[in-house]
């Protein structure tokens, strides 16, 4: 016990400290940016609509998806449109006949 006492105390206090220092830097969570286009989706029907904002300068693609009530109603998931930044989008859709469920996506 003696001795691992005496080494730890030997290591010069300049090697220790620039060893931690070192480590904690490497160890910097990234920042992460924030990202996505705020949507609001409205049913009225058989008819959606969502319509999106984008208020960050990164771009979002944005794509509805619609689940239709009836086994037999073809579900939808529309093609992505870009929201580039400050922009304004809307995205329509709609079931034969009742909707179940309507949602946007988002990816960079």
């Amino acid at each position: 016990m003696f001795a691992a006492l005496t080494l730890l105390l030997a290591v010069p206090s300049g090697a220790a400290s620039h060893t931690a220092k070192a480590a904690s830097h490497a160890r910097v969570p990234v920042e992460e940016r924030p990202f996505g286009a705020v949507c609001r989706t409205v049913v009225d029907g058989s008819d959606v609509m969502a319509y999106c904002h984008n208020p960050y300068p990164e771009p979002d693609h944005v794509g509805l998806h619609i689940e239709c009530e009836r086994w037999w109603d073809i579900d939808a998931d529309g093609t992505r449109v870009e929201a580039g930044p400050a922009q304004n989008v809307r995205l329509t859709g709609r079931c034969w006949k009742e909707v179940r469920s309507a949602w946007v996506s988002h990816q960079k």
